[in-house]
């Protein structure tokens, strides 16, 4: 037999020469696109590395991505396409390559989720470092949604009818987000708390009457350290439905404080006190005078009302503030002879009297004698 004659043989109603056209077709699609998607992968990487342009990283990497049985099944469609096919054979081939494609485009998919969910952990995690949790969160999110949406369409193409399917999913889905809803609450209120930001990791907030510093966001728990030191623990939903006071965001903390003097300091002196408190403040570094007023005349003291700010937000600095003017003050008003005033209540009596002037105390009845 020539080697013609052998090239003409045929099999499954093919030439041997269409076979061997279609193993060319498959080997040199299956090795060269493996090839060439690693070559060009490596190019615009490298390219991303020396430019730090993303997009270049981004491309490169769903290259990369590319899975080999998806290549398979593309080289085996291209392969067929040389070859006379019984009936059915063709369209499932077919079918197989759609599937297989869409399998792949879920994969580009789910990295160019990632891709964007690092870039934005990365941007914000030194600011927030509960971003981390968010971003997990939004990635198992997006990865069930577009594995979902790409499952839908894989069974789509093969034969399958979704209609009903989409319809069952979901009144299926109603009764979970109602068997769930708390959880689902706690994990949107977390993703609102990293993205909204009412307070970040290492703010000192208070809720109600409970205190402390944000030490982690969780999906359904935020943890607060309290001043006490025990942990609070606190549900997502809740607390955003509190009213949460963060003074991680303060940068000036204003204070208001009393004092009072005693009722005869004198007229002058009086007048003083003002300038005294304003030049005690202002010798202060970290803080600022805003004012001081006789406020009133209190029931055993003139009391005056004094208000100046922190420039820093710290506690324990404003503490520290707060003792320097109260030991100032104190050795100025001993100075100047000015007295601090404390509850006291003074008892006038007036003796003897004379009649007309003022009342007098009935004398007391006398006993009878009984002899």
């Amino acid at each position: 037999m020539g080697l013609v004659e052998l090239l003409e043989w045929r099999l499954y109603g093919n030439e041997l020469q269409q076979w061997l056209l279609a193993i060319l077709v498959f080997t040199v699609v299956q090795v060269g696109a493996r090839v060439l998607l690693r070559f060009v992968a490596g190019r615009l990487q490298a390219l991303g590395r020396t430019t730090g342009a993303q997009t270049s990283d981004l491309i490169g990497g769903l290259l990369r991505e590319t899975k080999g049985p998806a290549i398979a099944v593309f080289a085996l469609w291209a392969a067929s396409t040389t070859l006379v096919l019984p009936a059915p054979l063709p369209d499932r081939i077919r079918t197989l390559a759609v599937v297989a494609f869409l399998i792949q485009a879920a994969f580009w998919a789910t990295s160019v989720v990632n891709f964007a969910l690092n870039r934005y952990k990365e941007s914000q995690i030194e600011e927030d470092p509960g971003t981390a949790t968010a971003v997990g969160a939004l990635r198992f999110v997006a990865r069930l949604m577009l594995w979902s949406l790409f499952a839908l369409l894989i069974l789509d193409n093969l034969g399958v009818q979704i209609t009903a399917l989409i319809a069952g999913m979901g009144v299926g889905g109603i009764a979970v987000a109602l068997a769930v809803q708390n959880i689902l609450g706690d994990l949107f209120a977390s993703l609102s708390i990293v993205f909204d930001r009412p307070f970040v990791i290492g703010d000192f907030i208070i809720v109600d009457e409970l205190m402390g510093t944000v030490e982690y966001v969780g999906l359904k728990t935020t943890r607060v350290m309290s001043l006490s030191g025990e942990q609070l623990v606190f549900s997502n939903s809740d607390l955003l439905n509190s009213r949460v006071r963060n003074f991680g965001r303060m940068e000036e903390r204003r204070i208001v404080f009393h004092f009072g003097v005693t009722y005869d300091t004198g007229y002058e002196r009086l007048k003083e006190i003002p300038s005294i408190v304003s030049g005690i403040i202002d010798e202060l570094e970290r803080a600022r005078f805003d004012r001081c007023h006789f406020q009133e005349f209190g029931d055993s003291s003139l009391v005056f009302e004094v208000v100046y700010y922190m420039q820093v937000p710290d506690f324990a600095v404003y503490m520290d503030t707060q003792e320097a003017i109260n030991l100032e003050l104190y050795r100025v008003f001993e100075e100047r002879g000015i007295e601090f005033a404390f509850p006291t209540r003074t008892l006038h009596l007036n003796w003897g009297v004379p009649e007309g002037e003022g009342p007098r105390l009935a004398p007391a009845p006398k006993k009878a004698d009984h002899a």
